[in-house]
């Protein structure tokens, strides 16, 4: 095995990487590591036909929402199954080759003669578990590195790794009913351009850029998916302490899981919590208006362990962010979607049948916790609304600075520079925050600017795309480009979605973001300096160091 795709990797003076040992960081093992590699590649040969049929016309609804759920099966601390990998090689190949099907009938009668295509468009995987471990050498993100380098090899990771936070989000909105066939097109014209083992760096840079185009119109539907179905995000008060009553408790990001269970469970007693990413739930007016949407439990997903074991009901995991259940709980998660954990339950269909009847066994929270709440909902639809007062305050000295500090949280060394940099920045300074890294400070107090609050939860990582409508249009208000706005991003990583968001501001052409705590491991000195050259890409330093950089205060 071999894989550095997320921030916790494995970090030696010889090469980034988990691979020496038989179990990754992230407790993936190394056959289930090998056989997502193949999946990967064979969705790659998915790919190769669908492009070329899509040139001619014809499409296949079927294969693209394949491709989105296969990928996100790759994603970090998403599934740890090897069988279950086994299984989706075999339907991957099913769906290339009914694929190739479409595509050299749709050539044979438009007259055009069919590519004969190579690499992930033929190949054959082994009928055993066994044999495919020998075949995922062929596949591994370094095979080439020996005889390409680092640069072109972590270029092309750093692309791979994009698509796959693409996928994930796509996923998001596609369970949503939000789809469109330009996301289609590109995660297909990417995969085909990889499956063909690009050596060019310039070429790889700008596929990367290309794969932060697409995230963005991804984004984009996601964002009128999520508001679609559950309306504009709100300012609301969500509560972080429990009451009394049965529970139950949904961690991950899947907002369709949870209303499918909130009103699964109408009228039973039971209340429903929301864990992590989830949090956001609470501002969604559809959502918020299940009175048994009791409030948020817990923090980031790093610290699932105590906070699952301590929860006194069945856990439900929606997507990503799943680490090895521990005994105290193992038989009381359940996983759905993409998400699977040998020898736990996962639902099928969105039946929560199993999950309710957990929660009526579980002894549930035997009294009310003292109530505590914290201020979500300031998606771009809010912040929008209040726009006029915002620049108003901007023109007259009341706000100096906007900071943007969120992202992904974990457990890695270094985590604290965010919460050292958020009660440092001044008091006339507003600080937005999204993804699971708010929850290194949102507890906080830190008041208002003339009524403006001055943290801003805009939502999940999910969310990022209001961020950036909300960036785009300050600009526009000050007749400015985004990178001339008192705006300083500061942004955490830890797995793919953060990669995709990253090559979204790349490819925006966004400069001067602060990525930490650590910089991929596939982000090569030569690849850095590029970045660094065309983007201004910051690694982070000490907080009070960044902060005063970025307000220009002299040393």
């Amino acid at each position: 095995m071999f894989c550095y795709q997320c921030e916790q990797t494995t970090r030696s003076e010889n090469g980034d990487g988990c691979g020496s040992a038989d179990i990754g960081v992230c407790g993936k093992d190394a056959s289930t590591s090998d056989l997502q590699d193949l999946l990967v590649y064979a969705i790659k040969g998915i790919a190769q036909y669908a492009k070329r049929a899509r040139a001619l016309g014809k499409t296949d609804n079927e294969a693209d929402a394949f491709i989105l759920y296969g990928l996100f099966t790759t994603l970090t601390n998403v599934n740890f199954s090897a069988p279950r990998f086994v299984t989706l090689i075999q339907q991957a190949v099913e769906h290339r080759e009914r694929i190739k099907a479409l595509y050299e009938t749709a050539a044979s009668n438009q007259g055009i003669t069919a590519e004969i295509l190579q690499g992930p468009a033929t190949w054959k995987p082994a009928e055993t578990q066994a044999a495919l471990q020998i075949q995922a050498a062929s596949a591994a993100i370094d095979k080439d590195l020996t005889t390409l380098g680092e640069d072109v090899i972590g270029l092309r990771a750093m692309m791979l790794y994009g698509l796959k936070g693409v996928a994930a989000y796509a996923y998001h909105a596609y369970v949503l009913g939000g789809e469109d066939e330009a996301i289609y097109a590109g995660i297909e014209k990417s995969l085909d351009f990889l499956a063909n083992d690009p050596t060019e760096a310039s070429e790889l840079l700008a596929g990367n850029l290309e794969v932060g185009a697409i995230n963005l119109k991804v984004m984009e539907v996601l964002d009128g998916a999520n508001t679609g179905n559950f309306g504009a995000q709100e300012p609301a008060q969500a509560r972080i302490t429990p009451i009394k009553g049965k529970a139950i408790l949904v961690s991950g990001h899947d907002m369709k899981d949870l209303h499918e269970l909130l009103e699964q469970t109408k009228d039973m007693g039971i209340n429903i919590y929301t864990h992590g990413e989830m949090l956001p739930a609470h501002a969604y007016p559809k959502l918020r208006a299940y009175s048994h949407l009791a409030g948020n439990y817990g923090s980031a997903w790093q610290n699932q362990h105590e906070e699952f074991a301590a929860f006194p009901g069945p856990i439900l995991m929606t997507s990503n962010c799943l680490i090895e259940p521990m005994p105290a709980y193992r038989s009381r998660i359940f996983t759905a979607g993409p998400v699977g954990w040998p020898g736990v339950r996962h639902i099928e269909n969105h039946d929560f049948t199993p999950v309710i009847q957990a929660a009526k066994a579980t002894p549930g929270f035997k009294e009310d916790s003292e109530d505590r709440s914290v201020t979500v909902g300031f998606g771009r639809h809010a912040v929008l609304a209040v726009a006029d007062k915002v620049i108003d305050a901007v023109k007259g000295g009341d706000i100096r600075h906007f900071f943007l500090v969120g992202g992904c949280d974990g457990a890695a060394p270094g985590r604290n520079y965010y919460t050292d940099l958020a009660e440092q920045i001044p008091n006339d300074c507003v600080i937005m925050t999204l993804g699971c890294g708010k929850y290194r400070f949102h507890e906080q107090e830190f008041g208002d600017i003339g009524g403006i609050p001055r943290l801003l939860d805009i939502g999940q990582c999910n969310d990022a795309y209001s961020a950036i409508q909300i960036a785009s249009a300050l600009a526009e208000a000050f007749d400015c480009e985004v990178n001339d706005l008192p705006l300083s991003m500061m942004i955490s990583w830890f797995e793919q979605k953060a990669v995709a968001v990253l090559l979204s501001l790349l490819s925006l052409g966004i400069k001067g973001i602060h990525l930490g705590p650590t910089l991929p491991g596939f982000v090569s000195p030569a690849v850095l300096d590029i970045l660094v050259k065309e983007f201004d890409l910051k690694a982070n330093g000490e907080a009070v160091d960044d902060l005063n950089t970025a307000l220009k205060i002299a040393a």
